[in-house]
């Protein structure tokens, strides 16, 4: 049924006495629809689904009756008597005030149970027992498979926001919450539209249920202002300063579609000298009713908030809603400006929007069977220099830095106050060729004496393990004639490197061709015999090309 406007008091439903002292306390005497229409079927003990939009008092709708029904018995241990599920921990807090609020003149006892609240107190509590539980559907299962609560005794059960539990990937919990309330005597839910897939819920678990619709799904409130502001080459941020000048608006909710936006949106408006803070699901409970408080409270002028917090914040002063960006669903949009207007109070709500979500605009249009207005605003609706950040322009290439010419006398000086100071590092002694070695002997016994390229490359890999240990030792064939140095210097060679050889020799230019002449290895000396140049200390770091043993060859 659809219900209108009603002029009965609180009196005449029958509540109980402490109820309506309760009530009356809060000032309220007259009923809303919802609140009329809801409180007398849940009295009877009938299922119930309440269509109504946010801001018409659906809370109260079901709190009066289940106080009312649950002040007659008593809970017992991990067993509660009542569950209130919501689909986030914002509107579960609200709800646990509103039962606070209408039944503290009852001896009756509640728990909330939300992530991001420590749980110490709410355990102990039911462990003695509660009869009211108030929860979001993960944490409630959680605790159920720790077996730390029991649902088998819950007599009455509520789901508030139904559609937003869709919205949010929570209905097969609450299919599996269904499951667990075996003896559920009461099945109330709420919701502000009826989608097909709560509607196929409401179907399959509640029974033969009183369907109650205050207005027409996802229709905006009629003390709601709400207008489309075209934005032309200006960047969002910009438009949304732009407009709290010109609308002169002091106080608003913000609206963006992606977490990552609110942050960024709310410190663009702090460097603007703006009062502003940021709600998102990111944050924890603590930090999220912090900033909720102070903006009720009026410490804080501008929410920016993600449609987490376009459900279930009653905040009855709320001037001014803004959509910084259009709402991707049709329905949040119905709920974003379901913010203002509330109590019978006149509210605002500017949309910005530019030529990319005209597709957007037309879906929220069609679910609300109208024309959204469109509003031209000076400085925010015509297009006008947007400022832009700093370029960061590439560096210009530095110019090739010519080397500086240091005599070397002078370049030597610093090095030699550098070596008082620190130990000298190894330095590889250069190999001298055979001329070099024997000034006096003859070309062709330079030339026999030459090493082949293979043997040179050879020498300079690092040595086995016991090539390491093998000492080079001076023998006889030191002393031989010259035309035995080849068949010496095969011999001494290892097996391997053969091919390497012979590979050598192949590459070698034909017989009368002019060939430079390679360099001989430094003459070998015997045991015992002096050096003739500067031992360098290499300490326990000696290059092992020093320790590998080399081929002996045979000088004139």
């Amino acid at each position: 049924m659809t219900t209108e406007q009603v002029t009965i008091t609180f009196a005449e439903l029958g509540l109980r006495e402490e109820i309506q002292r309760a009530i009356a306390d809060a000032g309220y005497v007259h009923p809303t629809p919802i609140q009329a229409a809801a409180i007398p079927a849940v009295l009877d003990g009938r299922d119930v689904v309440g269509i109504a939009q946010t801001g018409t008092g659906k809370t109260a709708g079901f709190t009066l009756p289940m106080l009312h029904r649950l002040a007659a018995g008593r809970a017992r241990a991990r067993m509660p008597r009542s569950l209130i599920l919501s689909p986030t921990r914002e509107l579960a807090t609200q709800i646990s005030q509103s039962f606070e609020t209408y039944g503290k003149h009852l001896n009756l006892t509640m728990a909330l149970l939300i992530g991001g609240v420590g749980m110490g107190e709410q355990e102990k509590l039911l462990e003695k027992g509660v009869d009211v539980l108030i929860a979001t559907p993960g944490r409630l299962l959680d605790w159920f498979d720790r077996g730390r609560i029991l649902l088998n005794g819950v007599e009455v059960f509520v789901i508030d926001e139904a559609d937003r539990m869709l919205d949010m990937g929570f209905i097969p919990d609450v299919e599996r919450i269904f499951q667990l309330l075996t003896k559920r005597g009461q099945t109330l839910l709420f919701s502000a539209t009826m989608p097909k897939e709560v509607r196929r819920l409401a179907e399959r678990f509640l029974r033969d249920p009183a369907e109650i619709e205050v207005a027409r799904p996802s229709t905006r409130a009629e003390k709601v202002k709400d207008v489309v502001v075209p934005i032309r080459g200006i960047e969002r941020r910009v438009a949304l300063d732009r407009l709290l000048d010109v609308e002169k608006i002091e106080n608003a909710i913000i609206f963006c579609n992606r977490k990552r936006d609110v942050s960024t949106v709310n410190k663009f408006l702090q460097r603007q000298g703006r009062n502003a803070q940021d709600i998102h699901g990111d944050l924890d409970q603590s930090q999220r009713q912090a900033t909720l408080d102070a903006f009720k409270a009026g410490t804080v002028d501008y929410l920016v908030a993600t449609d987490v917090a376009a459900r279930g914040l009653d905040i009855i002063d709320l001037p001014v809603v803004i959509n910084l960006d259009v709402p991707i669903h049709p329905d949040d949009y119905v709920h974003r400006i379901g913010r203002t207007g509330r109590a019978g109070k006149e509210g605002h709500a500017y949309t910005l929007a530019d030529s990319d979500d005209g597709k957007y605009l037309a879906a929220i249009e069609r679910l609300l069977g109208s024309k959204l207005e469109r509003q031209m605003i000076e400085s925010v609706s015509e297009e006008t220099e947007t400022p832009r950040k700093p370029s960061r322009a590439r560096p210009a290439k530095r110019a090739p830095v010519e080397p500086e010419v240091v005599p070397a006398e002078t370049a030597a000086a610093p090095v030699a106050a550098a070596a008082d100071d620190a130990t000298p590092a190894p330095r590889r002694r250069k190999r001298r060729t055979a001329a070099e070695a024997a000034p006096d002997a003859a070309p062709e016994a330079i030339e026999a004496t030459a090493e082949p390229e293979g043997a040179r490359r050879r020498r300079r890999r690092p040595a086995a393990a016991a090539e390491v240990a093998a000492e080079p030792v001076a023998t006889e064939a030191s002393a031989a004639p010259a035309e035995a140095a080849p068949a010496t210097a095969e011999t001494a060679e290892p097996e391997q490197s053969r091919p390497r050889r012979r590979k050598a020799a192949a590459s070698a230019p034909p017989t009368g061709v002019a060939k430079a002449t390679p360099p001989a290895p430094k003459p070998q000396r015997g045991r015992g015999e002096p050096r003739d140049e500067p031992v360098v200390g290499l300490g326990d770091h000696v290059p092992a090309f020093l320790l590998r043993p080399v081929p002996i060859k045979a000088v004139a």
